[in-house]
């Protein structure tokens, strides 16, 4: 299948690269640029339309629980909103502000209380089927761009296994494969779990 080509990832990257990205190590030897750039292509590559690969091009755009090295701050919404649409931004935007716990414990429990809980301010809001699934999908294909670079291979790794088995198809084709290439645990290359309970 032919990924669909997005008419304004030019634009996208230009406006990335003006707020600095190229210039912030993120994971491994690719810089935080590189590392959008690649979740937008391989959301296409997934079979998602351009709103999801648009959000998965600003996917921490204003930061996440773990990565902290760029904020766009979120005065900047309607800036953001006007520049990749609505729909694509407010996916981003619950994706940097989810409080990955309690994603986690709705995933792992394949719970239908579609909810997002802001990890800053409480704030619960409440999503339909298809924008959870969209969420899911561009938080399971960005770690999976990022995993064999990182070697945090037990960071969250049954919410993972989680997100892979309930997407199926595509999604959980890829999982595998990235899983399959993880290292022997005598190679000493997992990453310490302190390292992200530290973070």
């Amino acid at each position: 299948m032919n990924a669909v080509k997005d008419p304004l990832l030019q634009d996208l990257v230009e406006f990335l690269n003006q707020l600095g990205t190229e210039t912030i190590i993120h994971s491994g030897d690719k810089n935080y640029l590189g590392h959008l750039v690649a979740v937008h292509r391989d959301l296409l590559r997934w079979g998602s339309g351009l709103d999801m690969a648009r959000a998965g091009l600003f996917h921490s755009i204003y930061g996440t629980e773990i990565f902290q090295s760029f904020k766009l701050p979120v005065s900047q919404r309607s800036e953001l909103q006007n520049l990749i649409g609505s729909r694509a931004e407010y996916i981003a935007f619950l994706n940097c502000y989810a409080d990955r716990k309690l994603m986690d414990q709705r995933i792992i429990e394949r719970t239908t209380d579609y909810q997002i809980v802001n990890r800053e301010t409480g704030e619960t809001y409440a999503l339909e089927k298809p924008d959870w699934d969209d969420l899911i999908t561009l938080h399971l294909c960005d770690w999976m761009e990022q995993l064999e670079r990182m070697n945090w291979w037990d960071y969250r790794r049954e919410a993972y296994a989680a997100m892979a088995s309930y997407l199926g198809g595509v999604a959980l084709q890829n999982y595998e494969r990235v899983l399959a290439n993880e290292p022997a645990r005598e190679a000493g290359l997992h990453v310490d779990r302190k390292v992200w309970q530290t973070t």
